[in-house]
């Protein structure tokens, strides 16, 4: 069994310095292909910072999209290509490192390649030349899920948890720190929508979190601990972004619709499940030896006597749309209250002249109308009629023609030739 561990080593070793001389001679982004191979080699130890720095200046805000693509391209045909666990690890490692520690364009970029050629589904990989390897490669196939759902967590929050920089409270201390305490997330200032929106897509992601538990002999191994380690680090930020939007949700719950309601109470139900299952994978990873050096927070789960307020709460709620409409019904009927108080009350006499007025007012119409008929009567002219014997009406003298004719001053006159004017 040792010789062929050695064996396979060197052959490791072979393929990596083959394909470290192909890079340099027919690569056009040589300097970016050599550090990718050599950081992510067949040498079972962590990936060397010199050859991931180099990394993260190809991927920065600085260089094109193009390299860009093209680095995310070059480790997604070596993660598809090996068969080797250790590579596969390496790769997967070098692309989480970048996700947290590098450009964001990288994550964009990352993003944007995943709905073309899905990187990081690998269900199908496994390394079953060993025991170790064969735990190594469920394991990798596990990190790999909640690579790819911490992706999709970003593409729902279009921010990432991990890279937020957050205020601490005053006081707070770098020792004894109490996550629940000195940061305060987006998740504790979104609205109803966004938050039933957000908060499944950040459960989904510490579930798949969980779910990276080493097993077998891959418990031991330096090489999973330390891309365990890294996963550790990111539990801290999402678990507190859930439980503040735990409480925001617990603040606005009993202004919710009975639809809305009924999403609020699942959430709330499976944070509670969650708390138990991340307190119980928090209590494993504290024998890894790489764990030993972390914090680990003290988890509040949500009460459950509240969970019996939140369902009687649901068999009353209102209808989706009827709560503003309940609103807006009762500020009209507040306004028309208002405006009823508000108008003066008329005195008795008023409304006597009012009456005495309007009865003299028919008496006063009629006679106008009769003066209107008197003076249409005087002002009418008398039509002429044109006789049915001459219906063009050229035989018709009409009076005002013919004082037209009269008076025109413009009319031209019309001497016999000969005759002096």
């Amino acid at each position: 069994m040792a010789t062929f561990h050695s064996f396979r080593k060197a052959v490791g070793a072979i393929k990596d310095s083959t394909t470290v001389s192909i890079a340099k001679v027919n690569s056009e982004f040589k300097d970016l292909d050599v550090a990718i191979v050599k950081a992510t080699n067949h040498v079972e130890s962590a990936p060397k910072e010199r050859h991931i720095r180099k990394i993260f200046s190809a991927t920065s805000v600085v260089q094109p999209r193009a390299d860009v693509a093209y680095c995310i391209h070059a480790l997604a045909k070596r993660l598809s290509k090996t068969r080797n666990w250790v590579v596969a690890i390496k790769v997967l490692i070098v692309i989480h490192r970048t996700l947290r520690e590098g450009d964001p364009t990288f994550r964009e970029e990352l993003l944007n390649y995943s709905h073309r050629g899905h990187i990081l589904r690998i269900s199908n990989f496994k390394d079953d030349t060993s025991p170790l390897a064969w735990d190594c490669s469920a394991w990798i196939r596990t990190y790999a899920l909640f690579l790819e759902e911490r992706l999709e967590c970003y593409r729902v929050l279009k921010y990432d948890i991990e890279a937020e920089r957050l205020p601490k409270a005053s006081g707070a201390s770098s020792k004894n720190v109490d996550f629940n305490a000195t940061q305060t997330y987006r998740t504790r200032m979104l609205s109803e929508e966004e938050l039933l929106e957000q908060l499944p897509a950040l459960q989904q992601l510490l579930y798949r979190l969980v779910g990276c538990q080493p097993e077998g002999t891959a418990y031991s191994n330096y090489l999973i601990q330390y891309a365990l380690a890294l996963v550790l680090k990111e539990s801290f930020k999402i678990y507190c972004a859930i439980n503040d939007g735990i409480i925001n949700l617990v603040d606005m719950f009993f202004e919710m619709s009975r639809h809305d309601a009924v999403k609020a109470l699942n959430i709330y139900k499976r944070a509670g499940q969650q708390a138990e299952h991340l307190a119980d994978f928090y209590e494993y990873c504290k024998g890894l030896e790489l764990a030993r050096s972390f914090q680990f927070p003290t988890l509040r789960q949500p009460p459950p006597s509240f969970l019996a307020t939140m369902e009687d709460y649901i068999k009353e709620a209102p209808q989706s749309g009827s709560v503003q409409k309940k609103l807006e019904y009762q500020e009209k009927e507040e306004e028309e209250q208002e405006e009823q108080c508000a108008q003066p009350e008329e005195p008795v006499e008023a409304e006597n002249q009012n009456e005495n007025t309007e009865g003299d007012q028919p008496q006063e119409e009629e006679e106008e109308e009769e003066e209107r008929e008197k003076i249409e009567e005087e002002v009418a002219e008398p039509s002429f009629l044109i006789d049915t014997d001459d219906l063009l009406g050229l035989s018709e003298i009409n009076p005002k023609a013919v004082e037209i004719e009269d008076r025109n001053a413009l009319a031209l006159a019309i001497y016999p030739p000969g005759s002096k004017y």
